[in-house]
């Protein structure tokens, strides 16, 4: 130990880890929740997430509470894509003792149901509907709201939108996403401007087409391009809800 330094001159407190994962479901943006256990807020669904232990990492404990609390299996949490939210701090976000959460975000498409049981404290996990989401535990609907900002605008920046489109898609499926994700409608003869103008986002599939309903013509389909950001970004379109 440092010589005159005191470890209990200072307020201990604890750190905890929030995630909200995200994917698209039968055409809506779904967040994977659990249902609380124990007190605090019994009953009460809740981000994924729990106490870091004393020898390991805010990641490490995301990807091990993210297991342990949905039954997701470990190689899949273990290869997910996290990125780090943001750390809530207000001194009485939680009623047991001082708790600072570091919390985590993820847009990943093709996650299983989690399984029926959940484990520590999460009676079980469940995906719901964002827009069927209402109250939440501790302050875990200010970290959804945040999350949900953040990854509109992943959406922004990069061909993430691709992953959760068939191989082979029409332009008006990978709208679809967007118009899920911002939650808003886009004007399509614009957003086809904008996707086949920006460099490596997507490749058309030479002679292949798809009849999307309607009088119209078959539609044509579209493979993932090279790139893996967008130059120049695909915006929101001011007054899009967010």
């Amino acid at each position: 130990m440092t010589a005159g330094y005191d470890p209990y001159a200072f307020e201990p407190f604890a750190v905890t880890v929030d995630l909200a994962v995200f994917t698209v479901r039968a055409g809506a943006l779904h967040v994977l929740l659990i249902r609380r256990g124990q007190e605090p807020y019994a009953g009460a669904w809740a981000l994924p997430g729990g106490f870091v232990l004393p020898r390991e990492s805010a990641e490490t404990a995301a990807r091990r509470e993210l297991a342990e609390e949905t039954g997701l299996p470990e190689r899949l949490v273990a290869a997910l894509h996290l990125e780090q939210l943001r750390t809530y701090s207000e001194p009485d976000r939680d009623p047991r003792m001082r708790v600072v959460s570091v919390a985590f975000t993820a847009l990943v498409p093709d996650l299983p149901e989690p399984a029926a049981e959940g484990g520590g404290d999460a009676a079980h996990a469940r995906w719901l509907a964002v827009q069927d989401v209402s109250e939440l535990a501790f302050d875990h609907a200010v970290i959804l709201a945040d999350a949900r900002e953040r990854i509109g605008a992943k959406l922004e920046y990069t061909c993430l939108a691709t992953g959760f489109c068939p191989p082979e898609f029409t332009l008006g499926e990978l709208q679809s996403v967007y118009e899920t994700v911002w939650n808003t409608s886009l004007d399509r003869p614009n957003f086809r401007r904008k996707v086949l103008a920006t460099p490596g986002f997507v490749e058309a599939v030479p002679g292949a087409a798809r009849l999307t309903g309607g009088r119209g013509k078959p539609a044509a389909l579209y493979r993932s391009g090279p790139a893996t950001t967008l130059h120049p970004p695909l915006l929101r379109p001011e007054g899009s809800t967010r």
